[in-house]
C-alpha cells in the first residue's frame, strides 16, 4: 500500500505541550480507528511550525478525508516513492 508524506501548517506546532500533543493524537487515532483499517499513522516529526507526518493509506483522498474529520490542516500530501539512507551509498 501506498506511503504519504504529509505537512501540516501548524503555527507554534513546536510550543505545543505534551497534553497538547496527546489530545491531537487521540482525535487522530479516534478517526483512524472509525475509517479501518486501510488507513495507518506509522509517526509524526514536529517542528517550530509544522507537523510532518508518516501514514500508509490506499490513496490521497483518504488522508484528505482523515484531516477533514479530525479537524487537521493537510497542506500537502505527496506520495512516497522510494526510501534511502546512508546504507544506499554502499
Amino acid at each position: 500500500m501506498p506511503k504519504f508524506i504529509i505537512e501540516r501548517d501548524i503555527p507554534g506546532a513546536g510550543a505545543l505541550t505534551a497534553q497538547e500533543l496527546q489530545a491531537i493524537s487521540q482525535t487522530s487515532c479516534g478517526v483512524l480507528r472509525n475509517m479501518g483499517p486501510s488507513i495507518q499513522w506509522q509517526e509524526s516529526y514536529v517542528t517550530d511550525n509544522k507537523v510532518y507526518c508518516i501514514y500508509i493509506a490506499p490513496n490521497a483522498e483518504t488522508i484528505r478525508e482523515h484531516a477533514q474529520q479530525g479537524g487537521f490542516p493537510a497542506n500537502s500530501v505527496v506520495e512516497i516513492k522510494r526510501m534511502i539512507d546512508p546504507t544506499t551509498a554502499e
